[in-house]
């Protein structure tokens, strides 16, 4: 694959080229060689670090969890640091299972009120 421009890689990663600026500015992504007329220009590499991050996302990852991995993937990393980075995110994600369970659950309580239980509810915020 050809060297492409920012606008290129943006369309073949579905995201926006300042999306990638931003990747770049927060060191997600290392800044991209330069032409001569000023144009950045990259590589293949690029786009697989791209849909890396976009799938990273979809499970969760924060942009700091995130930069982790890649430095990771960029070193020598040993696959316990990476299961253990995944353990972490399970954990957290059950963590928010359970707070969301919670939620639910008093929300479906709300609904058992009676209109004036609830009318009597909101007045005490006045």
């Amino acid at each position: 694959m050809e060297p492409m421009t920012r606008g290129t890689l943006a369309k073949m990663a579905g995201m926006s080229s300042s999306t990638i600026r931003y990747y770049e500015d927060c060191q997600l992504l290392p800044k991209a060689k330069r032409l001569e007329n000023g144009y950045r220009i990259y590589s293949e590499e690029y786009l697989i670090m791209l849909k890396f991050i976009k799938d990273a996302k979809k499970l969760g990852y924060t942009l700091n969890e995130i930069r982790e991995i890649l430095a990771m993937l960029n070193s020598e990393m040993h696959p316990e640091e990476l299961k253990k980075l995944v353990h972490n995110k399970i954990e957290n994600i059950e963590h928010k299972i359970k707070d969301l369970r919670a939620m639910q659950k008093l929300l479906a309580s709300l609904l058992t009120f009676s209109d004036s239980d609830i009318h009597n509810y909101l007045n005490t915020f006045r």
